[in-house]
């Protein structure tokens, strides 16, 4: 891959992360600032993108992989998204606020997939020179971070610029978009089917009690990290702590150096211990956010958000792998759509709402909650998990692995 491509797919994921990261992470805190939504409304938002998440696969395998350009195709969802992140501004509603995202959800989801096709379709050799040019999509959420505390010092109530700072950045990647190498529809006779782009060919794998306790277990623990992304910004913010958005990017790094310790760890230890070691750290890292507070106990607060490293990478990355090594070949893509229909679009969809509900039913007064009780929950719901997979779980592999290119965390 040539330095001039390398340059522009680097770009590319900047600015696609960069998007999701601006408006994801200060949702809550707009809406139960600015819009004074309540904790089902909060949640039912931040369901929008599961949603998108589970319809996303349909559009790209049976409209975008066959008909257009990948990065004409993301140029144009890009300019669209621009539009629906600028209407977004006027909605006062927090239930208007919900179908709008909605909308958003449906036009940036697929967008994921369509910048890695751009990415891969470049690379000879993607398990070699990907990891380079994605790592550009985390730096994109870390900025976004910096950007708002940091530099543009936004209080809670005006979070409101962070969607027009979404805004302005899909429209440049929409029109830069036009500018990324050319990346064609790949001519294929063969038929398709809804089964197949939800990855169902490989429910095969679930025949196997050994994965099939690892994708219950996945689809569970997708409900604490729900609790995570949804009221954690919101939750600082309240507790008093500074720069909370900036902060919570310490999250993001953390995430970027666990993942080099997955390939030695599993050797060591094994899949199993892997998936045991991210689980214990959701526990531990919802303890922190309930016991601790913005004076003597802002430690906690920091290491609950430094544990998200080991908390998505230690599962999911790994869970990606196990995935990976399971599948063979033959179902691998369908394996990975299957696992990512079933975390990030079922077990999250799940999550949002609930976590929404416990939002509204521990709410104090508006905009006050009891925060250690709202904790506890999502830190049971892990110790389940952790209880359920320790006890079922059977296998554990040591095969030598490289690190699998993870979602946004």
């Amino acid at each position: 891959m040539k330095f001039s491509t390398r340059s522009l797919l680097s770009a590319m994921m900047f600015l696609e992360f960069f998007i999701w990261g601006a408006w994801y992470v200060t949702m809550s805190t707009y809406l139960d600032h600015a819009l004074h939504a309540t904790g089902l409304q909060i949640g039912a938002a931040y369901s929008a993108m599961s949603i998108a998440t589970i319809l996303s696969p349909l559009f790209i395998g049976m409209i975008a992989d066959r008909f257009f350009s990948a990065e004409r195709l993301l140029g144009i969802l890009h300019l669209v998204g621009a539009c629906l992140l600028w209407l977004i501004l006027g909605v006062k509603n927090p239930d208007h606020f919900y179908w709008v995202m909605l909308l958003y959800s449906l036009v940036y989801a697929p967008t994921l997939a369509l910048a890695n096709a751009v990415a891969f379709r470049q690379m000879e050799n993607p398990g070699k020179e990907f990891p380079g040019v994605r790592v550009f999509g985390t730096i994109g959420w870390i900025v976004t971070g910096i950007l708002i505390d940091k530099v543009f010092h936004i209080a809670p109530a005006d979070l409101a610029f962070t969607f027009k700072m979404a805004a302005a950045a899909s429209v440049i990647l929409g029109l830069f978009s036009f500018l990324l190498p050319r990346t064609p529809p790949l001519a294929s006779t063969e038929p398709v089917t809804i089964g197949k782009l939800l990855g169902m060919d490989a429910l095969v794998l679930l025949k196997e009690r050994s994965y099939l306790v690892f994708f219950i277990a996945s689809i569970l623990i997708c409900i604490p990290l729900s609790f995570y992304y949804s009221l954690t910004n919101d939750f600082l913010v309240g507790s008093g702590m500074k720069n909370a958005t900036a902060t919570m990017t310490l999250g993001q790094f953390s995430e970027a150096l666990f993942i080099l310790a997955i390939p030695f760890l599993i050797r060591k230890i094994g899949v199993k211990n892997m998936i045991l070691m991210g689980m214990a750290a959701w526990m531990l890292r919802f303890l922190c956010f309930g016991f601790g507070n913005a004076q003597a106990g802002l430690w906690m607060f920091f290491a609950g958000i430094i544990l998200h490293g080991a908390c998505f990478d230690f599962f999911f990355v790994t869970g990606q792998i196990y995935t990976d090594f399971k599948a063979g070949l033959k179902i691998q893509s369908s394996a990975q759509g299957l696992i990512t229909l079933a975390t990030y679009g079922i077990g999250m969809w799940i999550g949002t709402l609930l976590s929404g509900y416990v939002a509204q039913y521990f709410s104090t007064g508006p905009g006050q909650h009891n925060w250690v009780a709202i904790w506890m929950v999502p830190a049971a719901i892990s110790a389940a998990v952790f209880l359920f997979f320790i006890l079922m779980f059977r296998e554990n592999v040591r095969s030598v692995v490289t690190p699998v290119p993870a979602l946004a965390g």
